[in-house]
């Protein structure tokens, strides 16, 4: 068996990553008979400097390269932000042949088996992913159409992110932008400040559209 990948992450500075460190050393040791030396720790702290996740980043490159035949997380929500983002990084664990053992939730992906199991779960996470982006999109939907009846947004400057097309709201060029940097300040990714430099604006901004989450499918 070759290296082993342990990934573990903490949203803020102050969280401590110990028990996932405990917690993936001692299945790999216990499942794969693993010793530390075979090891890979992947540490990430996501604290509004370090939002992409760079350990998780050079761990998937190192799957992909052949350096590691398996990855290790202590749960689903420490390696995903999303179901999409799990269904994302599950599928390219498997196009390079790499494991992915999920310890709290019990759950053990292995590209090579042909386990009926383990290909309805690939399918059902596929399946999540769709509707979990079609439920964003519906909301962002209702969202903007509620607003449109305000008459607050028919005048006045339009919320972050959007514009205004015969004075009803539609998505702005960087939407999707915005989406993105509110969906990390809320789960404490990115701080407002540098959320609002992101974008090229005022934490003030950021508070009012973060009031206005339906706008944004969040």
């Amino acid at each position: 068996m070759g290296d082993i990948g342990c990934y573990c992450r903490v949203s803020t500075q102050d969280q401590s990553l110990n028990r996932q460190l405990e917690s993936t050393q001692e299945y790999a040791e216990g499942e794969f008979g693993a010793d530390l030396g075979s090891l890979r720790f992947y540490r990430d702290k996501s604290t509004g400097t370090d939002t992409d996740r760079s350990d998780y980043q050079q761990m998937m490159d190192d799957a992909e390269s052949g350096e590691i035949e398996a990855v290790v997380v202590h749960s689903i929500s420490r390696i995903c932000r999303s179901i999409s983002d799990l269904e994302r990084t599950a599928s390219r664990l498997e196009d390079a042949g790499v494991e992915l053992h999920i310890i709290s939730e019990g759950l053990t992906l292995r590209p090579d088996e042909s386990d009926p199991y383990q290909t309805a779960l690939f399918q059902l996470l596929g399946v999540f992913a769709e509707l979990e982006a079609n439920m964003a999109q519906q909301r962002t939907k209702e969202g903007i159409a509620a607003r449109q009846q305000n008459d607050d947004y028919h005048h006045g400057p339009a919320p972050l992110g959007m514009s205004k097309n015969d004075g009803l709201l539609v998505e702005g060029d960087n939407y999707h932008e915005v989406v993105s940097a509110l969906e990390m300040v809320q789960k404490g990714d990115l701080s407002k400040r540098k959320a609002a430099s992101r974008l090229n604006t005022s934490r003030p901004t950021i508070n009012r559209a973060l009031d206005r989450t339906e706008l944004y499918g969040l």
